[in-house]
């Protein structure tokens, strides 16, 4: 039988924003696959950004939050528009345990109660900070490094692990806030992976959250490394994301003034483990090393695991940042013998340490993202027999399978270009 799914999608008008951005490529690939006939589809292009736990603050604060409220505006504005479908992240939760549910947020709401979010003073603090960095004749390294920090600053006070995160949040605020009429779906995602299999499996573009420690560890840079090594790594192939933003805008398509989120993860349905995460990839790298400058095989230690910061700490002090110095004397007095040593074991020092600090929040993260409205809504088309899209339920994946002959081969040839 036909999926309604399908049905749906034709002749109808798309505009996809950010089409340039690795899941709206994917998604465009599935509209298409599924329904060649569309009417029409937009793709907004525009110079990409820096999406990371590391933007700027005023950069994030006019893409994720003001961006998302210019886009309802405009839809609003089209009078045969029937959905809003926004991408957000799971991680708006902020630092959370136990299970998270999907439920909207209310304008100012955060984690922490007594702080309440109000976003046109984080933009009046923005813009009051860009003008003292302009008085006071800051360089643009000096500003782009403080408008790092304060989005950092201002996503701790609310309860956000960082810039990124918060800023999405007050986007999904001023959606909820001001939706009027118009239905809005919200897609909130875990760490996205490479396609399960479409287009074709392990097709990636760029470094996603986990893969620049798996790459790193592949390079022999990482020996070390920051996880709670019995907590969920909530991970999901992009593919499965598209399909799901499909499935979930075929299901509110005819709602009016609906307000739904579904979270696209793993943890609750079929969770896999950062300790399985690490054995896998001491285990495909053994196998399948990586080869140096000299052509040689960089075959990778085992990696050592640590639990909390503070014992991640002390055991790159006692175990790199120690010897390090003496090396750096070492090259300072001898440097055609030392200094190259010194400048191989800084970088991978300071690739470590850098590592940890932006996905600290994730590495150590308590929480499991429940899917039930997602679920469900799997279970709804199973039963009335939709079964034309491909699946996004995580529930049949083969984490194992998966990243040993799908995502880290997907890393090496479309990342490493290997």
């Amino acid at each position: 039988m036909e999926s309604n799914r399908v049905k749906f999608l034709e002749n109808k008008t798309l505009l996809v924003t950010g089409a340039s951005g690795f899941l709206a490529k994917v998604f465009v690939e599935r509209v298409l696959s599924l329904q060649p006939n569309v009417k029409r589809l937009y793709l907004l292009v525009r110079a990409s950004g820096k999406k990371s736990a590391e933007q700027r603050y005023d950069v994030a604060l006019r893409i994720n939050t003001f961006g998302a409220l210019n886009v309802l505006n405009f839809a609003k504005k089209c009078v045969k528009a029937k959905l809003l479908l926004h991408v957000s992240t799971a991680y708006v939760c902020g630092e959370r345990s136990g299970l998270i549910q999907e439920i909207p947020f209310a304008m100012g709401e955060t984690l922490h109660r007594k702080n309440k979010v109000d976003i046109n003073i984080e933009m009046q603090l923005v813009e009051q900070k860009s003008k003292q960095f302009v008085e006071q004749g800051c360089s643009e390294e000096e500003t782009k490094h403080a408008m790092r920090d304060l989005g950092l600053k201002r996503a701790k006070l609310f309860g956000l692990p960082n810039t990124y995160a918060f800023t999405k949040v007050m986007g999904e605020m001023f959606l909820g806030h001001y939706r009027e009429n118009m239905s809005i779906v919200i897609i909130r995602p875990t760490m996205i992976t490479s396609t399960f299999s479409d287009p074709f499996p392990g097709w990636i573009e760029g470094v996603k959250t986990l893969d620049t420690a798996i790459l790193s560890y592949g390079k022999g840079m990482l020996t070390c490394f920051l996880i709670d090594q019995k907590a969920a790594c909530d991970i999901i192939p992009v593919d499965m994301v598209a399909n799901a933003m499909i499935a979930t805008a075929a299901e509110h398509f005819n709602d009016s003034g609906s307000h739904t989120v579904y979270h696209v993860a793993s943890s609750y349905r079929n969770p896999i483990i950062y300790k399985q995460i690490a054995n896998i990839m001491n285990r495909y790298f053994k196998k399948s090393p990586l080869l140096g400058r000299s052509g040689m095989p960089i075959v990778p230690k085992d990696l050592v695991l640590l639990s909390t910061m503070a014992m991640f700490r002390l055991y790159m002090g006692l175990r790199f940042k120690l010897p390090l110095q003496m090396l750096g004397l070492l090259s300072i007095t001898f440097p055609s013998q030392f200094g190259d040593k010194y400048q191989h074991h800084n970088r991978k020092f300071k690739m470590a340490m850098r590592l940890v600090k932006i996905y600290e929040p994730y590495l150590l993260f308590k929480g499991i993202f429940d899917d039930k409205n997602l679920e469900t809504l799997r279970i709804k088309n199973e039963a009335k027999e939709r079964n034309d899209i491909p699946g996004f339920s995580p529930k049949f994946i083969d984490w194992e399978d998966y990243f040993i002959n799908t995502h880290i081969p997907g890393l090496v040839t479309h990342v490493l270009n290997k």
